[in-house]
C-alpha cells in the first residue's frame, strides 16, 4: 500500500462535503438497521455549539467524519463513517484519535457512545481502541440493537505527547 495524506479538520456539518459524508452515513445505517433503530443526528442537529465535526480526508478529499458531542462529564461519539472507496487506510483510527485528543484536552475524561452489533467492523475498531462495553447513558434505554461503549481518557492519554 502507497502512503496516502491524511489530514482531520474541523468544519461546518452544513458544508456540502459534509452533507455528503453524513448522507453516506445514513445509507449504511439504514443498510443495518430499519430507520426506528437508527439514533442518529441529521446535519442540521450537527451544526450546534456543543458539537465538534471532524472531517477526514484522503489524499484532500473528504472521505470521512466524527462528531463529538460535549457533555458535562463525558464527549459522546455521533456519526463515525467512512465512504466504502477509502476504507483500509486508517481513517476511521485517524478521527477518533483526534476526538479523544481534543476531548482530553478540553478536560473530558470519558468518551461515550451508542452503536450496534450488526456494525461489525466499528465495534472492532473500538475495541481495539480500548473502549469497553457499559449500559446505557444520557437518554437513551436499552434496547437489542444497541450496543454501549465507553473510554477513560485519562488511561488512554497518558503518555501522549
Amino acid at each position: 500500500m502507497t502512503n496516502r495524506y491524511v489530514e482531520i479538520t474541523v468544519m461546518s456539518a452544513l458544508a456540502a462535503e459534509s452533507r455528503d459524508l453524513i448522507d453516506g452515513s445514513q445509507r449504511a445505517l439504514l443498510a443495518v438497521y430499519p430507520p426506528e433503530e437508527v439514533y442518529s443526528l441529521s446535519a442540521e442537529e450537527l451544526e450546534a455549539p456543543d458539537i465538534r465535526f471532524y472531517v477526514a480526508r484522503l489524499d484532500g478529499t473528504a472521505r470521512g467524519c466524527v462528531a463529538a458531542l460535549e457533555k458535562p462529564d463525558y464527549v459522546e461519539v455521533k456519526r463515525l463513517y467512512v465512504a466504502p472507496e477509502a476504507r483500509g487506510h486508517g481513517l476511521s483510527r485517524h478521527l477518533m484519535q483526534r476526538l479523544e485528543a481534543d476531548a482530553a484536552r478540553g478536560g473530558h475524561r470519558v468518551v461515550r457512545l451508542e452503536t450496534g452489533p450488526g456494525l461489525q467492523a466499528a465495534v472492532s475498531l473500538y475495541r481495539r481502541m480500548g473502549y469497553s462495553e457499559t449500559g446505557p447513558f444520557g437518554e437513551y434505554s436499552d434496547h437489542p440493537s444497541s450496543l454501549f461503549m465507553e473510554k477513560a481518557l485519562y488511561q488512554a492519554m497518558s503518555g501522549a505527547d
